[in-house]
């Protein structure tokens, strides 16, 4: 899952960006409203976190603008200040949520957690295909039940096969979602990852048909 924060206030930013990676989300970070809607019009995210007061362009006028363009990229919106008008008018502009400063990141999680769930195929935490499950909020995943210990990256990269389950996804897109625009991705980042997801979630039952295939020329599908 790959999330935009748009916040210029660095400490802040840093806060929630450093948070939201130790909970296995992909994390990009722009410090003023033009960098940030010029990101959010050009990658693929799964949410944005928008600070309404930015140097550059505000973030009702981003909010704005990004919906007029239709990119329906769920927005929780940040702000120090607290009073109703505001909160009526960044909803009323397109915004998904509002969240007041200050707030408690596990406030801030449990947003974003639940609109990361809603344009999904699966309204649960627990994702389940095939026998293979995956509990995004306590972190487990098991197989005919028996539990499999993952990385943060395997478990993110496992997550968005089970979010878009049987599709066939490109590693384009994969990378995208998966990890951050600063990343440092080598030709072959996706397939070694691939390759220790199959180890991992196939290759200890023999007797199960394999849940990661490689459909080649276009890429990989889960189930």
């Amino acid at each position: 899952m790959r999330i935009l924060i748009v916040e210029d206030e660095h400490r802040i930013a840093q806060s929630i960006k450093k948070g939201l990676e130790q909970e296995h989300f992909a994390v990009d970070v722009a410090y003023d409203g033009l960098d940030g809607f010029d990101l959010a019009t050009t990658e693929e995210y799964d949410l944005i976190l928008l600070d309404l007061m930015l140097p550059g362009k505000d973030g009702l006028s981003i909010c704005q603008e990004l919906r007029q363009k239709s990119i329906n990229t769920p927005i929780l919106m940040l702000t120090a200040k607290g009073q109703i008008e505001d909160k009526v008018t960044g909803l009323n502009i397109g915004a998904d949520d509002y969240l007041t400063k200050p707030f408690s990141f596990d406030e801030l999680l449990a947003r974003v957690r639940a609109l990361c769930r809603r344009p999904k195929n699966s309204l649960s935490n627990v994702l389940t295909i095939d026998g293979l499950s995956l509990d995004a909020t306590n972190y487990t995943t098991f197989r005919d039940g028996k539990e499999i210990s993952l990385s943060g990256k395997e478990f993110a990269l496992l997550e968005f096969f089970l979010r878009h389950p049987r599709q066939i996804l490109r590693k384009e897109r994969i990378i995208g979602h998966v990890w951050d625009y600063d990343s440092d991705i080598l030709p072959n980042t996706v397939e070694v990852y691939i390759k220790n997801l199959r180890k991992k979630i196939d290759t200890p039952f023999p007797g199960k048909k394999p849940l990661l295939t490689t459909i080649r020329g276009f890429g990989y599908k889960l189930g």
